[in-house]
């Protein structure tokens, strides 16, 4: 028998642009969901400190203050806020799915848009980039790598999460698939404004979503948590100083949902669009059985001697040293490219 346990999927908003306050509130949150009886529980795209919608509504030469502030309250996977979280989730007993915009150690300007996959004992099971932002995420993201790009087994099951546009991406959810995910996480925005809403075509990002999400669960044949952040009104207030004209913008887009699916892609119990809280669903991995009858595209379902997918998940950095000396080695130990240095004079 496969496991059973219950689900917490958070509709909510972050503290905007203030990642102290905002991991607060996940702490929060997680208690909450833990109380309620839940196993896991996974958070929105980005939630610490906010997904950056602001590079939608401007010109990149208006919004260099909120790039810093949103660099700055960005956060290291070694930091204080991942800790607290990590802490929290072993104090509960609880899995955690995170979304967070992170620091790079090697650069003050450089952000990922990232989510954490925290285990029961507060140890990290996976640490996924992005692997493109999307459209005007372009200005404030770097792209990721295929690091993450891993589904990790638990005593829940086999986890897998990708993050809002990547659920669009074949070949990543291919990825997954072929690792035998049988719960897949996706982490959304909270608007994602494309048009003016008077051309009367903007996009529908709640609409956008359970196709991609829905499409993914039959493919699959695997539960889905849905998980979209809140604009709520101090969000929206504060854009709105920055740029009046995009009031009429986030007034008139629509806002995200967050819900789950079942192996076929129908919805289990109620969605959270507008208000913010906390879904939950009771998974019994065991309904992901009976569907691979119909179709199996990481077994029988597939033809291997036709497709070849090969995938890099190398963690990418900036560069590799090869030459520094061991921690104690003595001054006359160093070696440069073909150079040892020596002690003269005593």
């Amino acid at each position: 028998m496969l496991p059973r346990f219950k689900a917490a999927a958070v509709h909510a908003a972050p503290v905007f642009l203030d990642k102290a306050a905002t991991t607060k509130k996940a702490i929060s949150l997680i208690r909450e969901a833990a109380a309620a009886g839940a196993a896991l529980v996974a958070f929105p795209e980005t939630f610490i400190p906010a997904f950056p919608v602001w590079a939608a509504l401007s010109a990149p030469i208006d919004n260099h203050d909120l790039f810093v502030l949103m660099a700055d309250q960005s956060v290291l996977v070694d930091g204080p806020e991942v800790k607290a979280i990590k802490d929290e989730a072993r104090a509960q007993g609880i899995v955690v799915s995170i979304g967070i915009s992170e620091k790079s150690p090697a650069s003050v300007g450089c952000i990922w848009n990232s989510n954490l996959l925290i285990g029961e004992d507060g140890a990290i099971l996976n640490h996924h980039r992005k692997l493109v932002p999307t459209f005007y995420e372009k200005l404030i993201w770097s792209p990721g790598d295929g690091a993450g790009l891993r589904v990790v087994e638990t005593r829940l099951g086999r986890i897998g999460q990708l993050i809002c546009g990547e659920n669009t991406n074949p070949l990543a959810r291919y990825a997954l698939m072929a690792q035998g995910e049988q719960l897949h996480i996706s982490s959304w925005p909270p608007v994602w404004p494309t048009r003016r809403p008077a051309d009367g075509v903007n996009y529908h990002i709640a609409t956008a979503t359970r196709i991609r999400a829905s499409a993914h669960c039959f493919e699959a044949k695997v539960f889905g948590l849905v998980t979209a952040g809140v604009l709520d009104k101090a969000a929206r207030d504060l854009l709105v100083a920055h740029y009046p004209s995009a009031a009429a913008v986030l007034d008139g887009t629509p806002r995200a949902a967050s819900f789950f699916l079942d192996p076929t892609g129908e919805q289990i119990g109620e969605a959270l669009c507008e208000d913010e809280g906390i879904l939950y669903a009771d998974i019994d991995l065991n309904k992901c059985v009976e569907p691979k009858q119909f179709h199996d595209v990481v077994g029988y379902y597939n033809r291997f001697d036709i497709f070849d997918l090969r995938i890099n998940r190398r963690r990418l950095v900036p560069a590799t040293f090869t030459n520094d000396a061991p921690p104690d080695a003595r001054p006359d130990d160093a070696v440069t490219e073909g150079l040892q240095t020596t002690r003269i004079g005593f």
